[in-house]
């Protein structure tokens, strides 16, 4: 009997640690998702301020497989298509849903994909939906990444017959050593293309919204103060443009539809967190 009982405690023991071993061989799982969620004292894009400089929050969350492609969902306050009186209801919040293909290879990386733009709301009278779709390349290569971006959709940012419309972006990240600080520049040219019906007699979508904007920043990565603020990220960002147009971007008092010139330099403050 002892001897029974013995060999059923090795078996039982041996078992144990197989399982173990098994479960530690067990490969890691191609998928993986990720969330995010930022605080930012307002929202610019492309060099735009898109809140009139008020408080934005935005999130969003990211699925990617380990052969390359991935998709995501990503979400903000805004208040540039009330502000203009291009909406008559809604207009108080920018989705953007996007997928595409990435990999590495050494120093290089490249990124291609689709990118919609849905602003959920009624336009009013006269004004256009500002959904817009983009076909996007990127190739990087350390600190540097080049991405050119294409508007295949008729519409683009609420301005008619854009299709073709592009932007071209020039971006640099520089980690300080191993400090958690990341120091980050920006040059952009935004281009459209075509004429709006609404702007016979008074120029092409080219000269009254084309313009370059750039952006310099500083990121600090929380996650150095301690494990509990891991993934946690403050950050400060200076964005102007070159856009001389104040019919496409200015204030009321100065012809345009805005409350403020929304191309003007902006100074943002920002937390935000993946997990």
């Amino acid at each position: 009997m002892r001897r029974i009982t013995l060999l059923a405690a090795t078996l039982t023991v041996g078992l144990t640690v197989s399982n173990f071993a098994a479960a530690a061989e067990e490969p890691a799982s191609p998928h993986s998702f990720t969330g995010n969620v930022g605080l930012f004292s307002q929202y610019v894009f492309r060099g735009l301020a898109q809140t009139n400089e008020e408080v934005a929050l935005q999130g969003g969350f990211d699925y990617s497989h380990s052969v390359g492609i991935y998709a995501g969902l990503w979400g903000s306050n805004i208040s540039w298509l009330r502000d203009a009186g291009a909406y008559k209801a809604g207009g108080s919040a920018e989705i953007d849903l996007y997928a595409g293909y990435k990999g590495a290879a050494g120093d290089f990386s490249y990124d291609l994909g689709v990118l919609q733009y849905w602003y959920p709301g009624d336009p009013a009278d006269g004004f256009v939906k500002a959904d817009t779709t983009e076909l996007y390349l990127a190739g990087g290569w350390k600190w540097f990444t080049l991405k050119y971006s294409n508007a295949v959709s008729k519409k683009v940012f609420g301005v008619r017959d854009a299709r073709g419309t592009d932007y071209w972006d020039l971006s640099a990240a520089f980690p300080v050593g191993e400090s958690g600080v990341t120091l980050g520049a920006h040059y952009g040219i935004q281009k459209f293309k075509g004429t709006d019906p609404a702007l016979v007699g008074i120029g092409s979508n080219d000269s009254v919204y084309s313009y370059e904007d750039w952006r310099v920043s500083v990121a600090y990565d929380l996650g150095k103060l301690g494990p509990k603020l891991a993934g946690t990220e403050v950050g400060l960002i200076y964005t102007d443009t070159g856009s001389a147009s104040k019919l496409g971007f200015g204030s009321v008092s100065e012809g345009g539809v805005y409350p403020k010139n929304i191309a003007k330099d902006q100074v943002t403050a920002y937390l935000k967190r993946t997990f």
